[in-house]
């Protein structure tokens, strides 16, 4: 079962993780955006971090909604509002239980994946977060719960980005230019399923979030 200790862990590592790959994240960022997404969510990550360690609350659901809320007030550009709709609408899902299966979380964690698609209006394929979120969440389903088996899906989703044109966002803009580039968005977004796998294993940070 998880409670609001593992949500916690799972955010903390979140933070160390961006933190680490900020720089990667803004270089990413930088032929095909505003080169400002590892500076925005490391912002916004040690805000989370921050503001859990202070309040500490005692609910999974309630540690991601205050998690995305801070997202949203802290963090500037489409990120803030796409990652911190992806925690709230998960902690809103998840209710007032003390703690949940994973089956119970990645129904809710769905949930909040389907919020992002439908603010950002974007699908798999478009180049966007979405192409590591979408196969991670599945991974996750059709694994049984593995988080391991999520954060490889996730990461090779980055990773396939590379070839395709966005569709959707800033990059969209490019057009055919945007091809050859892996996206920031889905590479951060890998980034939170590694995080989840190394709190399920009690390990801080993320080290195969970087792979590629």
């Amino acid at each position: 079962m998880l409670d609001a200790l593992f949500f916690r862990r799972w955010l903390s590592a979140a933070a160390d993780a961006v933190d680490r790959e900020a720089e990667r994240l803004t270089e990413l960022d930088s032929p095909i955006g505003d080169a400002d997404h590892g500076s925005n969510l490391r912002r916004g990550f040690r805000a989370v971090a921050a503001v859990l360690e202070k309040e500490a609350p005692d609910t999974p659901g309630a540690v991601l909604m205050l998690a995305g809320r801070q997202l949203i007030s802290t963090v500037g550009g489409a990120s803030g509002p796409l990652y911190g709709t992806l925690l709230r609408r998960t902690g809103k899902e998840l209710g007032d239980a003390p703690e949940v299966d994973t089956a119970r979380f990645a129904q809710a964690l769905r949930t909040g994946v389907d919020a992002v698609a439908a603010l950002g209006g974007a699908a798999p394929g478009d180049k966007t977060m979405l192409d590591a979120l979408v196969p991670g969440i599945d991974a996750l389903d059709d694994s049984l719960g593995s988080f391991g088996a999520a954060r490889e899906a996730a990461l090779d989703g980055a990773l396939a980005t590379t070839p395709l044109q966005a569709r959707k966002g800033r990059a969209s803009y490019l057009g055919e230019r945007s091809i050859g580039h892996q996206d920031p968005g889905a590479t951060s977004s890998a980034l939170l399923f590694a995080a989840l796998a190394d709190a399920a294993d009690g390990i801080g940070g993320s080290r195969e979030g970087s792979r590629g």
